[in-house]
């Protein structure tokens, strides 16, 4: 039988009683708090002396602490005890956070664990309370010494609750127990190539899995040190995490992709200080939300000067469901990345291609455990190259959900087919290229349109990309119902810099034009939005299903505060239909092509095109040939519905993607509004050849246009 955690401390408090086992340094790096091993084992007793007053092994006590090493000593006291503990995202602003709400109504804990000077504890208290009954309080560092035999844990023994961040649903709690733990912490050991010299520096939050499981106890299993810090610090002062790892010489550290592109960021503005030696630094790292490869282009740019080599970032894969990691690339490798054929990946299947989309991977299977990539629909191994779900087996994967007995069996009792054994399904879709996995995205934010899939990480990284304006980080993509198909929805976050002097019309035109252009699709909806809007998780992932919600609602606060406006109807031409067909009939172009109106109505248009041999010829003036021709009479013909009469709209920027050849009888141009304003218009434009009653999408357009009044007399 593995040694478990508690076992582990106890044989280090004996051994090396006096050395450090954590270090916790400020915003300023300072170090304010320090544990040994003898120092963490005799309070964790402690501890769990207090809590067998009150609890029954088994019960469930809150960790209720902000980022301290007081919360270590809580945590193992609870293991001494054989209590579960449940960790919680500390109060903030004196208030308790709903999801905290949610975790307290849903473990029904007999005790909470604190700290007696916490700011606002007296209100929190109440608070927590009023939600479930008949709870003992013990502040850990004010709990006298006391002897306390441990509770003799088993590796089935459940150890703690991880409520998971609730991404996609509310959050459940993950029973993860001893034997889940080891086994991760052995996984983790191999895979970063860890010892007792490996010190490791973390900020994450010690109530998330990576701060808890990688940053506490995984060096505590190996024997190593750990540097802690408030994740506050390094939100506000990134630099302040690197030169922490330079200052402790640090083996491994980490964090999510937007991390390191924090670094590069507070760099630009600052400069690389001369006195960082990052050369220490041998596992860089990176996991919890898609990897970006040019991320690590770009950190290893402005980094490699001071010391840090492209060959230590280690992506990674994993989930609470599986305590912590799944896979992991090899110490010193590096990362490897492949270029992929869009079009064969949005059919779900895996083609590199020259200049496609480059996808890194995170990592290959690591000991002890089995992953299959597998059909979600037949539960049914994938072919090689095929996109599926991942599933996971082994001891590291957790007991199921806390008081959820269906969604346990659901997730984590997953057969597949051919196969006895019980795999954990984890929602997260992923690829294959010879031993190294790639995870492509969610199964429940997958954006499916005229069969299609789109990943929205990847409609949201180009939309990060489309104007300096938008804030990194902090696009949400989702699909809301639209007719006959979905419509695609993006928020996105100004970035505070630019809230007073970005053009709207500019930022919408640049990002619309972007999304048509790389992903050949047509928003159905842009919204700008303030900073911090967004909902997102404790560890900084967005809350898609959570913006979807809101957005329905329409409760996103609008960027800019006082939008430019539409022209009320009152002032808009009540001849509109009359005035347009006038006007984009009369133009050379378009008796020279011979097409009709169709619908027309205010902000949309359908434009009728019978057949000629020009519309397969694809160049020509406009971008796109006769095809792209149709499509901006379409577009600029749904904006003009929308004018005041004297006034009319001049193309000023315009992209379109050819999708399939056009052929059949006629080609139907739709073209509808998608922002409208006062001096700018933006309208966007589906085309679509007919052949009988059946429809096929050829082409798509987005045209940007400036509204003109034209001159009187």
């Amino acid at each position: 039988m593995s040694t478990l955690l508690p076992d582990i401390l106890r044989t280090r408090a004996a051994g090396e009683p006096d050395r450090r086992a954590y270090v916790f340094v400020d915003e300023d790096g300072a170090e304010t708090a320090e544990l040994t091993y003898a120092t963490l084992h005799k309070r964790a007793l402690a501890v769990a002396a207090g809590l067998a007053r009150h609890c029954a092994p088994g019960d469930r006590a809150l960790l209720l602490f902000p980022q301290c090493l007081d919360f270590i000593v809580a945590y193992f006291g609870c293991l001494y005890a054989g209590v579960v503990a449940v960790p919680v995202n500390p109060p903030r602003r004196n208030r308790v956070q709903e999801a905290t709400r949610s975790v307290v109504r849903d473990c029904e804990p007999a005790a909470a664990l604190t700290l007696s000077g916490l700011t606002g504890l007296a209100a929190m208290k109440s608070e927590v309370d009023s939600l479930v009954g008949g709870l003992a309080w013990l502040a850990v560092d004010e709990v006298p010494d006391a002897q306390f035999t441990p509770f003799e844990a088993t590796p089935d023994s459940l150890a703690f609750l991880q409520y998971t961040s609730g991404s996609t649903s509310q959050p459940k709690g993950v029973m993860v127990a001893h034997g889940n733990l080891v086994a991760n912490q052995a996984m983790i050991r191999h895979g970063f190539g860890h010892d007792a010299e490996s010190t490791v520096v973390g900020w994450a939050p010690f109530f998330h899995d990576q701060g808890l499981i990688g940053n506490v106890l995984q060096p505590l299993y190996v024997g190593a040190t750990s540097i802690l810090m408030p994740p506050g610090a390094f939100i506000r002062r990134p630099a302040l995490w690197l030169s922490t790892i330079s200052r402790y010489r640090a083996h491994t550290s980490g964090g999510p992709n937007f991390a390191y592109d924090a670094c590069v960021a507070q760099a630009a503005r600052t400069g690389v200080p001369a006195d960082l030696d990052l050369s220490c630094w041998r596992v860089a790292f990176n996991g919890a939300e898609p990897i970006r490869p040019e991320t690590l282009s770009r950190f290893s740019a402005t980094f490699g000067p001071a010391g840090f080599a492209a060959s230590a970032f280690y992506p990674c894969y994993g989930l609470a469901e599986a305590t912590l990691i799944v896979t992991g690339s090899r110490k010193d490798r590096g990362p490897r990345t492949l270029a992929a054929d869009p079009g064969e990946l949005g059919h779900g299947r895996l083609a590199e291609q020259a200049g496609g989309r480059e996808l890194a991977g995170s990592g290959t299977v690591l000991p002890g455990e089995e992953v299959r990539i597998v059909a979600p629909g037949t539960r049914t191994g994938c072919a090689p190259g095929e996109v599926g779900e991942i599933w996971v087996a082994g001891d590291h994967v957790a007991q199921g959900y806390w008081k959820r007995s269906e969604a346990t069996e659901e997730t984590f009792r997953a057969r597949c087919a051919g196969s006895d054994r019980e795999f954990l399904r984890t929602g997260d879709l992923g690829v294959f290229a010879g031993e190294e996995l790639h995870v492509v995205g969610r199964i429940k934010d997958l954006i499916i349109v005229r069969g299609r899939n789109h990943y929205p990480h990847d409609v949201e990284h180009t939309v990060e990309a489309a104007h300096p304006a938008v804030r990194p980080g902090a696009v949400a993509a989702f699909a809301v119902p639209g007719g006959d198909t979905e419509k695609v929805v993006v928020v996105a976050e100004i970035r505070r810099e630019h809230r007073h002097d970005a053009d709207p019309a500019e930022v919408t035109g640049a990002i619309r034009a972007a999304v048509t252009r790389e992903h050949d699709l047509a928003l159905g909806a842009l919204v700008l939005t303030r900073h911090g809007e967004l909902p997102k998780t404790s560890s900084g992932k967005l809350k898609r299903a959570e913006a979807r919600t809101r957005h329905l609602a329409g409760s996103f606060a609008r960027w800019p505060p006082d939008p430019e406006r539409t022209p009320k109807m009152t002032e808009l031409n009540p001849d509109f239909a009359q005035a347009v067909t006038a006007v984009v009939l009369s133009m050379p172009a378009a008796k020279h092509l011979g097409f009709a109106f169709g619908r027309i109505e205010r902000g949309e248009v359908e434009i009728v095109q019978p057949w000629r041999e020009e519309l397969s010829q694809h160049n020509g003036f406009f971008q796109g040939g006769v095809l792209g021709s149709l499509a901006d009479f379409a577009a600029g013909s749904a904006a003009g519905t929308l004018l005041p009469a004297g006034w009319v709209n001049m193309t000023v920027d315009y992209t379109v993607k050819l999708v399939a050849p056009a052929k059949g009888e006629k080609v139907i141009a739709r073209g509808r509004v998608v922002k409208a304003g006062t001096t700018m218009t933006v309208a966007a434009a589906d085309l679509f050849s007919v052949a009988g009653d059946e429809e096929t999408l050829c082409a798509t357009a987005l045209v940007t246009m400036r509204n003109v009044k034209l001159p009187q007399g």
